[in-house]
């Protein structure tokens, strides 16, 4: 693999994006404001405070994560596949001197920007909202982009093995929509079942959402494991997507 390439269908990517960002930055933008919203100041209402936050400050950063991650996971699923399967996009761009690792290591590495563009857009929001204490949230960034990098390499996996673009919906129904509702976005997973809670540990959002509250709150305390965590689990990742995919294409 070479970087020049994957840097240069990297910027074919973001080419094609600040293009057509408006109708896609719509959808990905205001789904998470709307659960600020209706969840925060409606639900919130009900809600005694959570670790001595206000029910809306509590899931701000957890919103940030979750936006995040949906964002490379998108990118990932519906994103690839469409451009390997329908628009040939693929079939196009290796008839260039850019190889299949190159081309898979720039979906992987876009995903993981577009997780930092929606991450850094909806910390302006819940910055608007008055929901961040201090300016340390923006040390979450760099994580952000780290746990981009796993949720794409998470669904350029589920990308390579799906017979077709319809189960997709297995995978969000089965897999996305556990992780979104269990990882501490919206309630402290220690109020969970033991069993229920040791798996959310697992989960990367459940770091993200972590770090993000604790910089959110000015705290850099008991982040460090969870950073590690996700480093070790990112680069753990990270021969699969290029073995699963280099299968699926050359097929």
């Amino acid at each position: 693999m070479q970087i020049k390439r994957a840097w240069r269908v990297l910027q074919r990517h973001w080419t094609v994006y600040t293009k057509l960002y408006k109708s896609s930055f719509a959808l990905n933008f205001i789904e998470p404001v709307l659960y600020l919203v209706a969840m925060g100041m409606g639900l919130g209402v009900f809600v005694q405070d959570i670790n001595g936050q206000p029910y809306i400050k509590f899931i701000g950063p957890g919103i940030i994560a979750s936006s995040s991650m949906f964002a490379a996971v998108y990118e990932c699923t519906y994103g690839t596949y469409i451009r390997m399967t329908f628009q040939r996009t693929f079939d196009a761009i290796l008839a260039t001197p850019v190889n299949l690792d190159d081309l898979i290591a720039a979906e992987l590495a876009w995903a993981a920007v577009k997780s930092v563009i929606y991450g850094l857009t909806i910390m302006l929001v819940v910055a608007l909202f008055g929901l961040v204490d201090s300016p340390l949230l923006l040390l979450a960034v760099p994580v952000i982009f780290l746990c981009g990098l796993i949720f794409a390499e998470v669904s350029m996996i589920t990308t390579a093995l799906v017979p077709g673009i319809d189960s997709f919906s297995y995978f969000y129904t089965l897999f996305m929509t556990p992780l979104f509702l269990f990882s501490g976005v919206f309630f402290p997973v220690e109020t969970l079942p033991s069993a229920v809670a040791g798996i959310a540990w697992f989960t990367p959002l459940y770091h993200l959402v972590n770090i993000c509250r604790a910089f959110a709150a000015g705290h850099v305390d008991h982040v460090f494991g969870s950073i590690v965590w996700i480093v070790v689990v990112a680069a753990a990742l990270a021969p699969v997507p290029f073995r699963l995919m280099r299968r699926r294409v050359i097929q």
